[in-house]
């Protein structure tokens, strides 16, 4: 039974750093591809970081290219999302989702599972 369990997220002013975890579980993490999403209220859901295991390609969305970073602990089945120099736009809710479903672009673009999140709200 695959598991994500999303955790680190909180309240920090512009400007600040957050990291978040995603533990995940019932898959093997150093095969599959693996991604963070975010929704903030009255918005679609947003890809923010896709890693593809196999190939260690990373991709991001353009609002956060050059701020956030995947990084992926094998050891630990644990994926993560460094997020720095964040802005009030960057709130939302982040989901860290696994086990890709379609590609597009080069990488994935759909998941079959998700986790159910962590709230990250940066006030200005």
């Amino acid at each position: 039974q695959v598991k994500l369990v999303e955790s680190g997220g909180g309240s920090v002013q512009a400007g600040g750093s957050l990291i978040l975890s995603c533990e995940v579980s019932g898959f093997d993490l150093s095969r599959n591809s693996v991604g963070w999403y975010r929704q903030a209220p009255g918005k679609e859901r947003e890809a923010v970081a896709h890693f593809n295991a196999l190939s260690g390609r990373t991709d991001y969305g353009e609002p956060v290219k050059g701020r956030f970073t995947i990084s992926v602990d094998n050891a630990k089945n644990l994926v993560s999302l460094q997020m720095h120099s964040l802005k009030p736009a960057d709130t939302a809710m982040y989901s860290c989702a696994a086990i890709c479903r379609s590609v597009s672009g080069g990488h994935c673009d759909d998941y079959y599972y998700r986790g159910q999140g962590t709230q990250v709200t940066v006030s200005s």
